[in-house]
């Protein structure tokens, strides 16, 4: 019998130019669970928001597993599984509690977060973000985007009115039209898809993406088999471009492996939960 296997690398750093880091990551292999949250806010209120989210997802697909009939946060979408369903749950509820704090505390109004997490559950990933934090899927020796910015960019671009190739240069590069609990409610976007023997998933915020390209990512991740290299190399590169933002990746390596007594011991010992410290 078979079952999947998840390694992991993980790396944030505050870039050259930002007093303060407000990324944060959740990282765990055993429940398949990686989420990546990039804050914004003043006086600090950023990584207050990005913390809270990072909290609070991972603790409602924890609570779903222990108790299946626990309700979920929003309507369900009939096109996807249970498991994609709970976790736009969790992000969904994590907006509403990251809107009540930013409602309740003047140094905290305005706050949010972009979130985008990928959680799997036998072989299929289930995905979900909102804003600009980013997920791809290096598949074949080939990289693909499976998140779509919710930035005013991404719309000018959708719409013809700016040029991919334009638009590291524009000023308003960085204006989201989606992010976690600047409003009461949040339009979560979803998706899954069946994994494959061999994927690389890379969760990221957009501090990388700012300065290295998908096609450098892609061939950091031929050059190393070892995922937490491969995360250090991305961040030393991004800041060599630069460093204008806060970056943070993860990158977790999906493989099927034998469930025999020893993988299982393995698993059991050394793949506990990872999660960036405030």
């Amino acid at each position: 019998m078979y079952s999947w296997h998840v390694t992991h690398g993980a790396a944030s750093d505050v870039g050259l130019i930002r007093r303060h880091n407000e990324d944060r990551f959740h990282a765990d292999p055993a429940a398949g669970l990686f989420i990546v949250c990039d804050g914004m806010g003043g006086h600090r209120a950023g990584e207050i928001a990005s913390s809270r989210a990072i909290d609070i997802i991972p603790h409602h697909l924890a609570e779903s597993v222990a108790d299946p009939s626990l309700p979920l946060v929003g309507a369900a979408r009939p096109e996807f599984s249970a498991a994609t369903n709970r976790l736009a749950s969790a992000v969904r509820l994590a907006n509403h509690r990251v809107h009540q704090e930013s409602a309740r505390r003047v140094e905290c109004s305005g706050m949010g977060t972009t979130v985008v997490a990928a959680w799997l559950v036998g072989a299929v990933l289930s995905i979900a973000h909102v804003g600009d934090s980013r997920l791809y899927l290096v598949r074949d020796r080939a990289v693909q985007l499976l998140t779509m910015d919710h930035s005013l960019v991404q719309e000018q671009i959708q719409s013809g009115l700016l040029a991919a190739a334009d638009a590291a240069r524009v000023a308003h590069r960085h204006v989201l039209t989606r992010a976690v609990g600047v409003h009461p409610l949040v339009d979560v976007e979803l998706g899954e898809l069946p994994v494959l023997n061999g994927d690389l998933l890379l969760l990221c915020s957009d501090g990388l993406t700012a300065g290295v390209s998908a096609d450098v990512i892609l061939r950091v991740t031929q050059e190393s088999s070892d995922p937490q290299a491969i995360s250090d190399r991305l961040i030393a590169l991004s800041n060599a471009a630069g460093g204008t933002d806060n970056a943070t990746v993860i990158v977790a390596m999906v493989t099927q492996r034998n469930t025999g007594l020893w993988n299982r011991l393995y698993s059991q010992l050394f793949t506990g939960p990872a999660q960036e410290s405030p």
